[in-house]
């Protein structure tokens, strides 16, 4: 599998090019800002993304989603139904409070617990783990996960913004990811990578 990190935006959001190495086929998780970008780095690698996936509806993780919509053709986005409202109310994904308003386009389908994104042979698991939000979802593919904002490297997620609730976080976190293999690679919505069994180890907030 091919995989790519972009750190895009003044909240360093990690977008992730995900595509299989021989059909090129791709996803897009999480792209938040820079969609030039992001466009400009795919096209270097030659993917052809089937899918922009959003872990979450706030606006540094979905940012970039209507330039990306309106460049390249066919692309569907997705994102858990519970967050869809954020993408088209400013309000919602908390791009008012810095004052630029963006909205996304709406989502072409929504991603429920066990559904899977498939790419070429690319195969990626929904886990929903609301706490961040109440649309939180993390990404499980083969030996590595994407938890946007659920779970960093030291760290999880905040808890304090509208939808969001420490015990579901908690509770996603302790069934849902820590139940995964240790050597599994979490790739998180900030910061760099880390392992499930290093923050089982060495997370203070787990």
């Amino acid at each position: 599998m091919f995989l790519k990190r972009l750190v895009v935006g003044p909240l360093e959001s990690n977008c992730y090019l995900v595509a299989d190495e021989e059909t090129k086929e791709g996803i897009i998780v999480d792209p938040g800002e820079e969609g030039e970008r992001v466009l400009k780095a795919m096209r270097q690698e030659g993917i052809v993304p089937r899918y922009l996936i959003n872990t979450h509806g706030h606006i540094d993780h979905i940012g970039a989603n209507g330039y990306l919509k309106e460049r390249i053709e066919g692309i569907k986005l997705g994102i858990h139904e519970a967050d869809a409202r954020m993408l088209i109310n400013a309000t919602d994904n908390l791009s008012n409070f810095s004052g630029t308003g963006l909205t996304s386009p709406p989502a072409d389908f929504f991603l429920k617990e066990g559904d899977e994104i498939k790419a070429g042979g690319i195969c990626l698991k929904i886990i929903h783990t609301p706490g961040h939000t109440l649309g939180g979802i993390c990404l499980l593919g083969e030996g590595e996960i994407f938890t946007g904002d659920t779970l960093f490297a030291g760290s999880v997620g905040r808890t304090d913004l509208p939808g969001g609730s420490r015990e579901q976080l908690m509770q996603s976190l302790k069934e849902k990811l820590m139940v995964l293999p240790e050597e599994t690679v979490v790739h998180p919505g900030h910061g760099e990578p880390s392992t499930i069994g290093r923050e089982k180890t060495t997370n203070p907030f787990l």
